[in-house]
């Protein structure tokens, strides 16, 4: 029987989590799965305390804490590991890497074809490859947006991309750190008025929300940051404007 004591352990804070399992992917013991949408510590036993998985949660919901806690077990974690790898147990999966079918509105067969003109008005549109500086950025909206928008939302050039100079990330599989600060200088270097936030669904992506937030701030303007959240099946779910803040909380 494992012994109960004082000692560093994982703590989650599901308010912040949002579900992306980038922590469960980190986690060598399989300490931590994904219940209903959150991040769960399933067993103190599995934790080493050590937190691999801290650096990996776009969130930061992950932090270490002191508690009485029984004592990590490897031979437990050993039995832990052996039994997900059954075909019983399902693999952790991200919420947002569900595959399903979706029935797309049909262009009529006898509508007239015709060449549909792109809005993007510079190169390169990745966020990690674009300039610090530049005149597109002058009096602009920045547009940033997640990966997947653009082939979720038909409409994208016309009713988001027109007129914004463009910056596309993925807060899943980009590094958020390096993102936040390049975001950030692009924003105190240049006179930027705004930012919006176009990301999908799926909770991975509220992720690129967060290295927004934090991007204005710490580029210490004071600027109105909207968020815009598409859905799978290419409509507009929800809209809304804040006002950012350059205090650093």
């Amino acid at each position: 029987m494992n012994m109960i004591r004082t000692r560093k352990i994982v703590r989650i804070d599901e308010d912040k989590c949002n579900g992306c399992g980038d922590c469960v992917t980190a986690c060598a013991e399989g300490a931590i799965e994904i219940i209903d949408g959150k991040a769960k510590l399933v067993s103190d036993t599995y934790c080493d305390g050590l937190g691999n998985c801290l650096g990996t949660c776009p969130m930061d919901a992950i932090t270490i804490e002191e508690r009485d806690a029984e004592d990590f077990d490897e031979a437990a974690v050993a039995k832990h590991l052996a039994r997900t790898k059954t075909p019983e147990r399902k693999p952790h999966a991200c919420p947002g890497g569900r595959a399903f079918q979706i029935q797309p509105e049909r262009i009529a067969d006898d509508a007239p074809e015709g060449h549909v003109p792109s809005e993007l008005a510079h190169w390169p549109v990745k966020l990690m490859l674009a300039p610090v500086q530049a005149p597109i950025y002058d009096g602009a909206t920045l547009l940033l947006a997640a990966d997947c928008v653009p082939f979720a939302f038909g409409d994208f050039h016309r009713r988001f991309l027109r007129g914004k100079p463009l910056l596309a990330a993925c807060p899943k599989f980009g590094d958020n750190d390096a993102q936040r600060e390049k975001l950030a200088r692009i924003i105190a270097e240049n006179n930027v008025e705004a930012v919006e936030v176009l990301i999908m669904e799926v909770p991975c992506c509220f992720g690129l929300t967060h290295v927004a937030d934090v991007a204005v701030r710490d580029s210490g303007k004071n600027i109105p940051v909207k968020l815009v959240k598409i859905g799978i099946r290419g409509d507009v779910l929800d809209e809304e404007t804040a006002a950012a803040t350059s205090e650093v909380t």
